[in-house]
Protein backbone atom coordinates (compact mmCIF):
# COMPACT_ATOMS: atom_id res chain seq x y z
CA UNK A 1 0.00 0.00 0.00
CA UNK A 2 1.60 3.12 -1.06
CA UNK A 3 0.28 6.30 0.69
CA UNK A 4 3.20 8.58 -0.67
CA UNK A 5 2.67 8.51 -4.39
CA UNK A 6 5.93 10.28 -5.52
CA UNK A 7 8.26 8.55 -8.10
CA UNK A 8 10.21 7.29 -5.41
CA UNK A 9 7.96 5.29 -3.47
CA UNK A 10 6.75 3.83 -6.51
CA UNK A 11 9.74 2.26 -7.69
CA UNK A 12 10.10 0.63 -4.38
CA UNK A 13 6.23 -0.33 -4.51
CA UNK A 14 6.83 -1.94 -7.96
CA UNK A 15 10.00 -3.65 -6.59
CA UNK A 16 8.54 -5.27 -3.86
CA UNK A 17 7.01 -7.66 -6.36
CA UNK A 18 3.63 -7.56 -4.13
CA UNK A 19 0.79 -9.61 -5.58
CA UNK A 20 -0.99 -6.69 -4.74
CA UNK A 21 0.12 -3.19 -5.13
CA UNK A 22 -2.41 -0.56 -4.17
CA UNK A 23 -2.54 2.94 -4.42
CA UNK A 24 -5.11 6.16 -4.92
CA UNK A 25 -5.63 5.97 -8.50
CA UNK A 26 -4.68 9.17 -8.87
CA UNK A 27 -0.83 8.43 -8.43
CA UNK A 28 1.41 7.70 -11.16
CA UNK A 29 3.06 5.84 -12.82
CA UNK A 30 -0.36 3.95 -12.53
CA UNK A 31 1.68 0.47 -13.61
CA UNK A 32 3.19 0.27 -10.67
CA UNK A 33 -0.19 -0.92 -9.07
CA UNK A 34 -2.39 -3.22 -9.50
CA UNK A 35 -4.72 -2.15 -7.08
CA UNK A 36 -6.67 1.76 -7.61
CA UNK A 37 -8.32 3.03 -4.96
CA UNK A 38 -11.04 5.77 -5.79
CA UNK A 39 -11.07 9.23 -4.32
CA UNK A 40 -11.12 9.70 -0.66
CA UNK A 41 -14.69 11.59 -0.91
CA UNK A 42 -15.95 8.63 -2.83
CA UNK A 43 -15.16 6.33 -0.45
CA UNK A 44 -16.11 8.52 2.56
CA UNK A 45 -19.26 9.34 0.51
CA UNK A 46 -18.68 13.22 1.40
CA UNK A 47 -17.85 15.74 -1.14
CA UNK A 48 -15.45 18.16 0.90
CA UNK A 49 -12.25 18.94 1.73
CA UNK A 50 -10.56 15.77 3.96
CA UNK A 51 -8.40 16.12 6.61
CA UNK A 52 -4.98 14.19 5.78
CA UNK A 53 -6.34 11.56 8.60
CA UNK A 54 -9.17 10.49 7.02
CA UNK A 55 -7.82 10.38 3.31
CA UNK A 56 -5.55 7.70 4.77
CA UNK A 57 -8.34 6.28 6.40
CA UNK A 58 -10.53 5.92 3.14
CA UNK A 59 -7.52 3.80 1.39
CA UNK A 60 -8.16 1.34 4.72
CA UNK A 61 -11.69 1.13 4.48
CA UNK A 62 -11.27 0.58 0.84
CA UNK A 63 -9.50 -2.19 1.41
CA UNK A 64 -11.63 -4.04 3.80
CA UNK A 65 -11.33 -2.47 7.20
CA UNK A 66 -14.79 -1.42 8.39
CA UNK A 67 -15.88 1.87 8.43
CA UNK A 68 -15.29 2.99 11.89
CA UNK A 69 -14.19 6.49 13.76
CA UNK A 70 -10.54 7.51 12.90
CA UNK A 71 -8.41 7.75 16.26
CA UNK A 72 -6.35 10.19 17.23
CA UNK A 73 -2.64 9.19 16.09
CA UNK A 74 -0.35 8.07 18.80
CA UNK A 75 3.33 8.16 19.66
CA UNK A 76 5.40 5.59 22.35
CA UNK A 77 8.66 5.94 23.52
CA UNK A 78 11.05 3.35 24.90
CA UNK A 79 11.28 2.57 28.48
CA UNK A 80 8.80 3.48 31.12
CA UNK A 81 6.17 6.01 30.43
CA UNK A 82 7.22 9.53 31.89
CA UNK A 83 4.65 11.51 34.22
CA UNK A 84 4.09 15.02 32.61
CA UNK A 85 5.24 17.99 34.30
CA UNK A 86 3.95 21.40 33.82
CA UNK A 87 6.41 22.85 31.03
CA UNK A 88 5.97 24.69 27.62
CA UNK A 89 7.54 23.62 24.83
CA UNK A 90 7.96 25.97 21.81
CA UNK A 91 8.99 25.10 18.43
CA UNK A 92 9.48 28.58 16.36
CA UNK A 93 11.26 26.86 13.14
CA UNK A 94 10.06 25.62 9.99
CA UNK A 95 10.88 24.64 6.51
CA UNK A 96 10.15 27.46 4.23
CA UNK A 97 9.82 31.09 5.68
CA UNK A 98 5.78 31.13 4.67
CA UNK A 99 5.44 28.77 7.55
CA UNK A 100 6.95 30.55 10.05
CA UNK A 101 5.95 32.88 12.91
CA UNK A 102 8.35 35.69 13.47
CA UNK A 103 11.37 34.48 16.11
CA UNK A 104 10.80 37.42 18.19
CA UNK A 105 7.09 37.01 18.44
CA UNK A 106 8.54 33.15 19.75
CA UNK A 107 11.05 34.70 22.19
CA UNK A 108 8.49 37.02 23.76
CA UNK A 109 5.98 34.06 24.10
CA UNK A 110 8.42 32.22 26.18
CA UNK A 111 9.00 35.05 28.36
CA UNK A 112 5.34 35.27 28.85
CA UNK A 113 4.87 31.92 29.42
CA UNK A 114 8.42 31.82 32.10
CA UNK A 115 7.76 34.75 33.63
CA UNK A 116 4.15 35.52 34.36
CA UNK A 117 2.63 32.09 33.55
CA UNK A 118 6.03 31.00 35.87
CA UNK A 119 5.56 27.68 33.32
CA UNK A 120 9.28 26.84 32.20
CA UNK A 121 9.84 26.51 29.09
CA UNK A 122 11.74 24.45 26.85
CA UNK A 123 12.52 25.72 23.13
CA UNK A 124 13.19 22.56 20.86
CA UNK A 125 15.13 22.87 17.04
CA UNK A 126 17.44 21.15 14.81
CA UNK A 127 21.06 21.61 14.67
CA UNK A 128 21.11 24.41 11.62
CA UNK A 129 18.53 26.16 13.44
CA UNK A 130 18.54 29.82 14.60
CA UNK A 131 18.60 30.11 18.13
CA UNK A 132 19.92 33.39 19.09
CA UNK A 133 16.89 34.63 20.19
CA UNK A 134 16.69 31.79 22.58
CA UNK A 135 19.41 32.25 24.44
CA UNK A 136 18.17 32.60 27.66
CA UNK A 137 15.61 29.95 27.83
CA UNK A 138 15.85 26.07 28.09
CA UNK A 139 16.96 24.58 24.58
CA UNK A 140 16.84 21.15 23.16
CA UNK A 141 19.10 21.25 20.13
CA UNK A 142 19.48 18.55 17.17
CA UNK A 143 18.03 16.08 20.02
CA UNK A 144 17.93 11.96 18.75
CA UNK A 145 14.34 11.61 17.82
CA UNK A 146 13.60 9.36 20.93
CA UNK A 147 14.81 12.00 23.03
CA UNK A 148 12.48 14.73 21.56
CA UNK A 149 9.58 12.25 22.04
CA UNK A 150 10.60 11.67 25.81
CA UNK A 151 10.69 15.49 25.77
CA UNK A 152 6.90 16.28 24.43
CA UNK A 153 5.97 13.35 26.37
CA UNK A 154 6.93 15.03 29.72
CA UNK A 155 5.19 18.31 29.18
CA UNK A 156 2.19 19.59 29.70
CA UNK A 157 1.52 22.67 26.48
CA UNK A 158 3.28 22.70 22.89
CA UNK A 159 3.32 25.88 20.91
CA UNK A 160 4.86 26.08 17.31
CA UNK A 161 4.70 26.52 13.38
CA UNK A 162 2.97 23.31 11.76
CA UNK A 163 6.05 21.20 11.84
CA UNK A 164 6.72 18.13 12.70
CA UNK A 165 7.16 18.34 16.74
CA UNK A 166 3.79 19.75 16.58
CA UNK A 167 1.91 16.90 14.91
CA UNK A 168 4.40 14.31 17.49
CA UNK A 169 3.02 16.64 20.16
CA UNK A 170 -0.65 16.15 19.21
CA UNK A 171 0.25 12.64 18.90
CA UNK A 172 1.58 12.47 22.62
CA UNK A 173 -2.18 13.91 23.69
CA UNK A 174 -0.57 17.71 24.42
CA UNK A 175 -2.58 20.63 24.40
CA UNK A 176 -0.93 22.14 20.97
CA UNK A 177 -1.69 26.10 19.89
CA UNK A 178 -0.34 25.89 16.14
CA UNK A 179 0.19 28.73 13.74
CA UNK A 180 -0.13 27.70 10.15
CA UNK A 181 0.67 30.23 7.16
CA UNK A 182 0.96 27.94 3.62
CA UNK A 183 -0.23 25.37 4.55
CA UNK A 184 -3.89 24.44 5.32
CA UNK A 185 -5.44 23.35 8.70
CA UNK A 186 -8.61 21.76 7.36
CA UNK A 187 -6.19 19.37 5.66
CA UNK A 188 -3.12 18.89 8.18
CA UNK A 189 -4.29 20.53 11.58
CA UNK A 190 -3.79 17.84 14.41
CA UNK A 191 -6.39 15.71 14.33
CA UNK A 192 -9.01 15.14 17.40
CA UNK A 193 -6.74 16.54 20.42
CA UNK A 194 -6.94 19.16 21.99
CA UNK A 195 -5.72 22.25 20.37
CA UNK A 196 -6.06 25.59 19.07
CA UNK A 197 -5.24 26.72 15.14
CA UNK A 198 -4.00 30.41 14.37
CA UNK A 199 -3.58 31.72 10.90
CA UNK A 200 -3.91 34.85 9.15
CA UNK A 201 -4.88 35.41 5.28
CA UNK A 202 -2.41 38.02 5.17
CA UNK A 203 -0.02 35.16 6.58
CA UNK A 204 1.72 34.70 9.72
CA UNK A 205 3.43 38.11 10.04
CA UNK A 206 0.07 39.50 11.04
CA UNK A 207 -0.49 37.40 13.85
CA UNK A 208 -0.06 39.01 17.22
CA UNK A 209 1.93 37.91 20.59
CA UNK A 210 -1.99 39.15 22.27
CA UNK A 211 -4.07 36.48 19.51
CA UNK A 212 -1.61 33.10 21.03
CA UNK A 213 -1.26 34.12 24.29
CA UNK A 214 -5.34 34.20 24.09
CA UNK A 215 -5.25 30.59 22.18
CA UNK A 216 -3.09 29.36 25.12
CA UNK A 217 -5.70 30.91 27.75
CA UNK A 218 -8.28 29.17 25.65
CA UNK A 219 -6.60 25.75 26.28
CA UNK A 220 -5.92 26.58 29.67
CA UNK A 221 -9.65 26.68 30.09
CA UNK A 222 -10.49 23.68 28.71
CA UNK A 223 -7.73 21.38 30.51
Amino acid sequence: LNLHGGPQSARICLASLARHRAAFSHFRPAFAYNLAIPRAQQILGEERTVHTAEHVASAIFWLGVPKQEIPRASLYTSGPKQKPSPRAIIHPFASAPGKAWPADRFAALAAWLRDDKNLPVTVVGADTDDFTPFQSFDILRGAALDDLKRTLQSATLFIGNDSGPAHMAAAFGLPVTVLFGSSDPVIWAPWRTESEIITSPEGLAAVSLDQVRQSVARLEARA
